[in-house]
């Protein structure tokens, strides 16, 4: 169902290399290069063992001058560390790669002396970033270069299902681990025909599922007196088609609470006009609109909402409304918008590789960059993940050692806990999802303020949510 129509899951896989195949060159991440259009990233880090040396001083007799000799190295420096990443920095979803830059360059400093493996040795890393130009077809196409011409020792990918299944197809044929956030488990594990019994075997995700999302929206929308209507707007895409599972989706959350779907059917990806859906929606006099769309998408929508007299109590719009950078190309039409909130300032976290908090992580983001923090810093924790199974495998030699050492590992991030043995299914670490409300700022246009914490009751609540009219959105 989440495959692209027209194409077998064979073809995609030769066309991502996997056989043996030599691909074209990736594109750079865009921020870490000087020239626009770079192809790659590369990062090597280490730090030399030491050696010194003190001789004792010489006696006055006649007796033999005595030397004393005191050495002290560090551990063996073994081979270099090839880690690849792919992400969204252009494109239609390059709103998700915004911060990526910035975690690249703190993952980079995190390991500026090199990591010290399993095997005992001091090993130098070096990071390759490819941007995946917000396209499917790309990401695999990164991914089957990165393993085999950059002969990486692992991959890891972000920022939505149309990159994360693309790239972990391509891994799980290769033999190559894997890790991958900034997916949804469902369409992640089931849209690339997950068994529950056995999952995968190169393969993981640390990332909340639609189950999450819903089970902080609801109690969210609760709060405030509506019809129960409620117009959807689930693209094509993989998550929207995730999101309208009849199964695994947002439906039977929303029915089982009474809520009542108008759902004028997926939208193409890229749609200019929304009119049809929008009339729909106040034919039936829907009072809350929920979605799941891409940026684009959502500017498109609200807008042509607002000019057309849709007036919603509540508007829950997934995926899109995540980043400052979008809601600011809202206008002011994106007041009041709530959404599931991956991760933010206040939540009680710290970085395994600095010990930061995740306000101070929030706090360096904006005075290094200038910009407002963003939630896709939560890309942060992928390489959390792979360093810390670098350091427990005691032979990086084997991907099976290291693969062993990612399923194996439980660790605190800054993003919270991950422990691959929990599920919900094999493969699958959930980290915490609250409910958000972007709101008028101070230092910031948008403000984006928790409203509601069902799943994740140790973030602090930071306010109440407020309908629609609540706001001028004009």
């Amino acid at each position: 169902m989440y495959e692209k129509p027209g194409m077998s899951r064979r073809r995609f896989l030769q066309m991502a290399g996997v056989a043996g195949l030599t691909v074209g060159a990736g594109t750079g991440l865009a921020g870490l290069v000087t020239a626009c259009g770079s192809e790659e990233v590369t990062t090597t880090t280490a730090a030399p063992a030491t050696t010194t040396t003190a001789a004792a001083p010489s006696s006055s007799t006649t007796a033999a001058q005595a030397t004393t000799t005191t050495v002290s190295a560090g551990p063996e420096t073994g081979r270099e560390i090839k880690v690849g990443y792919v992400t969204p920095v252009t494109g239609p979803l390059a709103s998700f790669g915004e911060a990526d830059a910035y975690c690249v360059k703190s993952w980079q400093e995190a390991v500026a002396g090199g990591v010290l493996c399993g095997d005992g040795k001091l090993h130098p890393v070096n990071i390759i970033a490819r941007d995946c130009q917000s396209d499917s077809n790309r990401a695999a196409q990164v991914a089957g270069d990165l393993i085999n011409n950059d002969k990486v020792d692992v991959v890891m990918a972000a920022s939505t299902s149309d990159t994360t299944i693309p790239v972990s197809d391509v891994c799980e044929a290769s033999g190559m681990p894997c890790v991958c956030t900034d997916s949804p488990w469902q369409p992640w594990f089931f849209g690339r025909k997950g068994d529950p019994k056995t999952g995968f075997k190169w393969t993981y995700l640390s990332f909340w599922g639609i189950e999450d999302g819903l089970m902080n929206s609801i109690p969210t929308w609760d709060q405030i007196p509506t019809n129960k209507k409620v117009g959807v707007m689930w693209s094509n895409g993989a998550d929207g088609l995730a999101s309208a599972d009849p199964v695994q989706g947002w439906p039977p959350f929303m029915t089982k609470a009474g809520y009542q779907i108008v759902d004028p059917g997926r939208y193409q990806e890229g749609t200019e006009d929304y009119t049809a859906a929008i009339s729909l929606f106040k034919k039936e006099a829907c009072e809350i609109v929920a979605g799941t769309m891409s940026p684009p998408d959502m500017i498109t929508f609200l807008k042509q909402a607002t000019q057309q007299g849709l007036e919603p109590k509540i508007a829950t719009i997934e995926r899109a409304s995540l980043f400052p950078s979008v809601m600011e190309a809202t206008g002011s039409t994106g007041y009041g918008i709530t959404n599931g909130s991956w991760w933010h300032p206040t939540y009680p976290f710290k970085s395994s590789l600095t010990g930061q908090t995740c306000q101070q992580v929030a706090d360096d983001y904006e005075a290094k960059t200038g910009k407002q923090w963003t939630q896709a810093l939560l890309h942060y924790q992928v390489f959390e993940i792979v360093a810390a199974a670098l350091k427990a495998a005691t032979d990086i030699e084997s991907k099976d050692a290291i693969i062993g050492a990612v399923k194996a590992g439980v660790l605190e991030t800054l993003v919270g806990p991950v422990d691959f043995s929990k599920g919900p299914m094999p493969n699958i670490s959930k980290t915490p999802l609250t409910e958000g409300q972007w709101v008028p700022g101070t230092k910031w246009k948008y403000d984006l303020v928790i409203v509601g914490n069902a799943t994740a009751p140790a973030v602090p609540l930071g306010g109440k949510v407020q309908p629609l009219s609540a706001f001028n959105r004009t």
